[in-house]
């Protein structure tokens, strides 16, 4: 039996990048899944691609609280449970300094990145609780143990995605619940060659590899990672075999991060 048989799993932000490379490697084990994304043509897009049969889009935006509440709910009305979520939306909505970030500024960080999860992992628990299982999932970076100039919002907000996963896993750890957080280096996803152009001309490189260079040179691989093997940290997390591990942040940066 393939690990993930008879589940149903959601993902917000699963159209692309990691979270259609996740839904992919789900669907592949058996599981149902619900993807999210703000743009609907693009949604149905991404589920005719990957075979229109046990994936369903529900449009969501990850800012704000209504949408990935019903994101939730919706995976419950379509598929009549929900047994993995995996709250993946989030990333650098700002690059200000500290000093000259606005109040709007900030708190639209925390609603794309560490509020997010929030939302959608206490939702998911309304259900997961009364059936004794679940697999939660949300998404960090290496930049959660890490920093770097810059970007004190998503710094922020990744080390905080950290501590909430690991105070929430121990609040379920008795009700056949886990929830973890994971913690990707550099990947070079579509969206990497969309939005890497401008930060090339900004830093004066000639191209995107050696932009690449610079973000996978402090790895002990000396590569990005891809798509597929953080998927395949993912689908662990939310079978049956990964049932005790939780609270933990688990690294898929090829060695970047220093714990």
């Amino acid at each position: 039996m393939s690990r993930l048989e008879g589940r149903v799993a959601v993902i917000t932000a699963g159209t692309r990048s990691i979270g259609r490379g996740i839904a992919e490697a789900f669907l592949a084990e058996g599981a149902k899944v619900v993807v999210s994304g703000r743009n609907a043509d693009k949604g149905q897009q991404a589920v005719s691609e990957m075979g229109g049969t046990n994936v369903h889009f529900v449009a969501c935006d990850a800012t704000k609280q209504a949408d990935v509440e019903n994101l939730v709910d919706a995976t419950v009305e379509h598929y009549g449970r929900v047994d993995i979520a995996v709250f993946n939306a989030g990333g650098v909505a700002n690059t200000s300094m500290v000093a000259d970030f606005t109040d709007e500024e900030w708190q639209y960080e925390l609603d794309f990145n560490i509020n997010h999860c929030f939302w959608g992992t206490r939702r998911a628990l309304k259900y997961m609780v009364p059936q004794q299982y679940g697999r939660i999932i949300n998404m960090s970076s290496m930049y959660g143990k890490i920093t770097t100039p810059g970007v004190a919002g998503y710094i922020t907000n990744k080390h905080a995605i950290i501590g909430f996963s690991k105070a929430a896993a121990h609040e379920v750890g008795t009700l056949g619940i886990t929830v973890n957080a994971m913690c990707p280096g550099f990947v070079a996803t579509d969206m990497f060659y969309e939005t890497g152009p401008a930060t090339v001309a900004a830093m004066g490189l000639p191209d995107l590899d050696a932009l690449a260079a610079i973000m996978y040179n402090p790895t002990a691989i000396k590569r990005p990672n891809t798509v597929e093997e953080v998927a395949a940290m993912a689908t662990l997390l939310a079978s049956h075999e990964g049932g005790g591990m939780t609270g933990g942040s688990f690294n898929i940066d090829g060695g970047a991060s220093p714990y």
